[in-house]
Parts: C-alpha cells; structure tokens; sequence
C-alpha cells in the first residue's frame, strides 16, 4: 500500500503514565543506565565531552546535542569490552557568566546557580 492509501492514525497526547513506568522497570531491570564496575584488566577509554556551562543566558538545545554524540561511543566502547570513563559536570565559569553579569547586573553565583536546577 501506498502512503497515500494507509490511514496512520497518530496519538494526539503522549501518554507518559502508561508508556514510562515500563520503560523505567525495563531499563531497572536490566540495569541499562548503572555505571559498571572498573576493571583494571579491560583496556581503557576515555571519553570527554564540553561540560555545559549553565553560567550564561541560560541553557539551550546546543547543551544535550552535543552529549548525545559522546553518550553513543562511551555505550559504543562500553559493549566492546573496554573500562570506560565519561565524566560529567559543570563549566560554571568563564566568558559567559562575565558578560552576563556585565549585561545584567545579576551576579554570576545567582544565575549559575537558578540555571543548574533549571537544566536538572
């Protein structure tokens, strides 16, 4: 059949209480997101990313794009055998939080700190 001729009928809402609470037994279960135990035998890799620096304007999509990409080879690496170190953290310093004060008048402790919970 053709695209023209099946009638796709999409959800209107997404319904997150039925759909998430079997993902998250699943992903428990099976322990998908548990950081593993080192292995000093296992052949290391290490996987850095740009911390995001939530010290500026605010946070943007440009933050969770760019860990995408490293989040796929550490899992990569990780199911090839090797003892992987991804870290994560924060940039709560620098250029953008300078302008930002300068721009604002807002102390750079104030906004780094009301746009951290923001990005949790």
């Amino acid at each position: 059949a053709s695209a023209a001729t099946v009638d796709m009928q999409m959800p209107k809402k997404y319904d997150f209480a039925q759909i998430e609470p079997k993902w998250q037994r699943r992903w428990q279960e099976e322990k998908t997101f548990a950081t593993p135990e080192r292995d000093s035998k296992k052949q290391k890799k290490y996987i850095l990313d740009m911390f995001p620096y939530p010290s500026g304007a605010g946070l943007h999509v440009g933050h969770p794009e760019g860990y995408t990409a490293s989040d796929v080879m550490a899992r990569y690496y990780r199911m090839k055998g090797y003892d992987v170190l991804h870290p994560m953290g924060w940039d709560s310093f620098g250029l953008p939080a300078e302008q930002h004060a300068i721009n604002t008048g807002t102390h750079p402790a104030v906004t780094t700190e009301k746009n951290i919970a923001n990005f949790k």
